[in-house]
């Protein structure tokens, strides 16, 4: 009895030892944001339900693989300006709480769109456009006032969105129509003037386009002409399995940074599902929203090996060109927020995010973390 008594207690020392010495430490998993490093910010955009708590599984995702946050809506001009005398800044204070306690870099979006734009905002009270005289100072009081409620917390805004169209020109927003392309330097003086400290982006959508490419470069020298700082181009990536071409979006990556400014991939996500142009030729809207909504109930094995192969070359594009790439944010953090879902017709599945249903990284994330992991020194 008492060798065995004596035998135990060695084996529970040496347990003991075992697991208190350096060897026993267990390696820490790694994420998305360990796999990336100090290459870019590695982002997302994130929704009120999620700030809130209200989502746990995708707020834990964004504490785990994230250091960079967007908000999905609440800084939109509607939402933060929703009449001309009242501002609400309940939600976009709740989304900069959460990142603040968090540790995330944040960014504003948007300061001037016209897309959810508060219909008063460019118009008299008889629904006329406003003089230009008005439209300025309303522009003024609007990018002053938001900015520099926000001063200090965040890293930059983007100051405008989606002014620029396929061609190159401006795009005959209400702004446009009043200001002509004086908005846009006007808008970039006055958060420059509201915060001097803060980085200024112009931000956009189909920038593989070489229209659009060479339309935003001279925005930008015409904003340094000027005498105006622009800090970085975000570079929408909403994509498809056909399209954009991967070498017409780093052409305008490499056009963008050649003009001084730094580049960002924002709003990224890719469309698993076929890429379908509506024509007058077709007839059968139910052939046409089957053609739309080809994978209703799940993603089939090829086709997401595809898709993971596709975003992994995009991603590695962009670590190709780390030294002009300052971050990289996904437009939601599961399939299941993407606006791609009931777009453009109600109940339409897609599955273009970085994390799927079940709130689990698609394959080219986690292979990117295991390369990481192999990388790693014990």
């Amino acid at each position: 009895m008492k060798v065995k008594h004596i035998a135990s207690a060695i084996l529970a020392a040496t347990f003991v030892a075992a697991c208190s010495g350096p060897k026993s430490t267990v390696p820490q998993e790694l994420t998305l944001k360990d796999a990336v490093g100090d290459q870019f910010l590695i982002g997302t955009a994130v929704n009120v339900r999620q700030v809130a708590g209200k989502d746990t599984n995708a707020t834990n995702i964004v504490k785990h693989h994230f250091n960079a946050i967007v908000a999905e809506n609440c800084m939109k001009m509607e939402e933060l300006h929703p009449s001309e005398d009242v501002y609400d800044f309940k939600a976009a204070d709740d989304f900069v709480k959460f990142g603040e306690e968090n540790g995330l870099t944040m960014t504003g979006h948007v300061l001037i769109w016209h897309s959810q734009c508060p219909e008063w905002f460019c118009v008299d009270k008889n629904g006329k456009n406003v003089s230009p005289e008005v439209l300025k100072q309303r522009m003024k009081d609007h990018i002053y006032t938001i900015v520099n409620h926000f001063k200090g917390k965040l890293k930059g805004w983007d100051v405008v969105n989606e002014a620029i169209v396929e061609d190159g020109s401006y795009r005959k927003s209400k702004f446009y129509e009043i200001l002509g392309e004086e908005f846009i330097p006007l808008a970039f003086q006055y958060a420059h003037e509201a915060d001097s400290t803060i980085e200024l982006y112009y931000n956009d959508y189909g920038m593989d386009n070489p229209g659009r490419r060479e339309g935003v470069v001279k925005l930008i020298r015409s904003l340094k002409e000027k005498g105006l700082r622009i800090d970085a181009v975000g570079m929408q990536g909403h994509m498809g399995m056909d399209y954009p071409k991967i070498e017409e979006f780093e052409k305008s990556m490499l056009a963008f940074a050649a003009e001084g400014v730094k580049v960002m991939i924002t709003e990224w996500d890719m469309s698993a599902l076929p890429t379908v142009s509506r024509t007058a030729n077709i007839s059968d809207t139910i052939a046409f929203k089957k053609a739309l909504n080809p994978y209703p109930d799940a993603l089939p094995d090829s086709v997401s090996q595809a898709w993971n192969a596709r975003m992994k070359q995009f991603f590695e594009l962009f670590e190709k060109h780390a030294d002009i790439v300052d971050r990289v944010t996904a437009w939601g953090v599961t399939d299941g927020d993407s606006w791609k879902n009931g777009f453009p017709i109600r109940g339409r599945k897609d599955y273009p995010l970085l994390f799927d249903r079940n709130y689990q990284p698609k394959p080219f994330i986690t292979e990117m973390i295991k390369e990481k992991e192999t990388n790693t020194p014990q």
